[in-house]
């Protein structure tokens, strides 16, 4: 089988603290967005990759690999990702799969990534890799304190990769944003089809970087693989 790799990566990530978005702070001798393209690059699978990028990107040319191809990001996620799909639009097949990485991820096995391909490559919809809920969930009240106690049983944290077909999430997502929507990840965009992505169970370990705790947690992570 083979596929295509579409990264969002236009995110200034404000919640970072940083004076450069997080995609782009040092970690281990790369940046995060390097560590999340390496899986990918390193893969005979994957046929070619596209980055969604912000408007006047400065960091992206000190780093770029070789051959990954670049499209326009968007102001949300979603915009970018279909950025992304338009740059395929020439290569890809309709039944082509597509899989979509967040760049902030830099901690993806490729164990996980095996598993996701492995699972889904004869599913009819497609899926994400994805984490059982483990920790007590409470839903707070406008004042920020606990009101309820949320039942775990069934709830899954959605991780990526996220793996579907070109034409069918091309179709969702258009269809998602012409009604005014946005999807958090393209598993929405897919659900609002009436689709059932499937689900694989990933590491807890693919962790996304939203601050410096998470960028000392990936550190750790990725010195302990090596």
């Amino acid at each position: 089988m083979r596929y295509w790799l579409v990264m969002p990566a236009a995110g200034i990530g404000r919640r970072f603290g940083a004076q450069r978005p997080k995609q782009y702070a040092p970690l281990c001798g790369r940046t995060v967005i390097e560590w999340a393209l390496a899986p990918f690059l390193s893969d005979a699978r994957c046929a070619g990759v596209v980055v969604a990028l912000a408007a006047g990107d400065p960091y992206w040319s000190d780093i770029a690999p070789a051959g990954v191809m670049t499209a326009a990001g968007g102001a949300e996620r979603s915009h970018s990702v279909r950025s992304g799909l338009a740059a395929l639009a020439a290569r890809a097949g309709e039944a082509d799969w597509v899989l979509v990485h967040d760049a902030a991820r830099p901690c993806l096995g490729r164990a996980d990534l095996d598993r996701l391909l492995g699972e889904l490559h004869t599913h009819p919809v497609g899926g994400l890799l994805a984490t059982p809920a483990a920790d007590t969930l409470k839903r707070a009240d406008r004042d920020g304190c606990a009101c309820e106690t949320v039942d775990r049983g069934g709830l899954w944290r959605a991780l990526t990769p996220q793996m579907f077909r070109y034409g069918a999430l091309r179709e969702a997502l258009d269809r998602a944003h012409q009604a005014g929507h946005g999807p958090t990840d393209e598993a929405q965009a897919m659900e609002w089809r009436g689709a059932h992505p499937k689900l694989v169970a990933g590491s807890a370990a693919n962790l996304k970087i939203t601050s410096m705790a998470d960028l000392a947690l990936a550190a750790a992570l990725l010195e302990s693989r090596t």
